[in-house]
């Protein structure tokens, strides 16, 4: 299958949903209005509503029904940027070819644009969510995404990837940090999506597997694309980019062979990890 043209295809579903439902200044203070979409508009891949929406597809609904859980997930990825831009954080200057939010709104508003933007996940979820799939399945989404966006997994990520710049990590440490702070969002899109579509309880689980270790092969790619980059949290840094790029295959084929079963429905999913885990920038 044509995985751009998929990945457009998708984008435009997720963004006219997000349009509508992001505040406008007749609605919040103006600049945290135009904060709130600095980042959102325009976007890049899409890839983790993509995964959502082919989720669906896989477990035989339509890809509309993944609505909520995409719009969900993207803006809690794009949270998590615009507070990972912050001077406290990475102290990035750019982000997707344009001044990060801190550095046009100030680094006050873009932590309560940031903020904002979390919350409004899953306001999205909790309504839309309920409406298209039923409160049960509203509540199971619910939790996957609070549980892949908390403590445990993007929030601790990200504060054992700081610690990584002042205590290098070893392989299976970056792993863990990579399966929290990138995996864990991307499965969420993948079983938020399928359960909000209908899926039973071991399918799910064997999504979540597939969404877990494509996710982590998934950073692995983009350590391997940033390797002249000087990131202590890189696997290339350790494995260097054989053994890097060879892990990520493994993963590959892993959360892969969780899917096999799926035939003909799962061929987006299957295009999308291919394309994930092999991309090029």
């Amino acid at each position: 299958m044509d995985v751009q043209a998929y990945l457009r295809e998708q984008a435009e579903r997720v963004d006219a949903f997000l349009e509508e439902a992001l505040p406008g200044p007749a609605q919040v203070p103006a600049a945290l209005a135009q904060a709130m979409r600095h980042l959102v508009f325009p976007g890049g891949k899409r890839l983790r509503p993509a995964f959502a929406f082919a989720a669906a597809e896989a477990v035989g609904a339509p890809a509309e029904r993944a609505l909520a859980m995409a719009a969900a997930v993207e803006l809690v990825h794009t949270y998590s940027l615009v507070h990972d831009d912050l001077p406290c954080m990475d102290d990035d200057a750019e982000r997707r070819g344009r001044p990060t939010v801190h550095v046009v709104f100030g680094e006050a508003v873009a932590v309560l644009a940031g903020d904002a933007l979390q919350a409004l996940a899953f306001e999205v979820l909790a309504v839309r969510g309920a409406h298209d799939a039923g409160p049960q399945c509203a509540v199971g989404a619910l939790r996957d995404l609070a549980d892949a966006a908390g403590a445990r997994a993007l929030v601790g990520g990200q504060v054992d990837d700081l610690d990584a710049a002042s205590r290098p990590a070893d392989a299976a440490r970056i792993e863990s940090i990579h399966g929290r702070k990138s995996a864990a969002l991307i499965a969420a899109s993948v079983v938020g999506g399928a359960r909000l579509a209908g899926a039973s309880d071991p399918v799910l689980a064997r999504l979540r597997r597939f969404g877990e270790a494509v996710g982590v092969a998934f950073q692995i790619a983009d350590d391997v694309l940033d390797k002249d980059e000087d990131g202590a949290c890189s696997l290339v840094r350790v494995l260097g980019e054989a053994g890097a790029r060879a892990r990520a295959e493994v993963l590959l084929c892993d959360g892969l062979a969780q899917i096999m079963d799926l035939g003909g429905k799962g061929e987006a999913l299957r295009a999308l990890a291919h394309f994930a885990v092999r991309r090029d920038r």
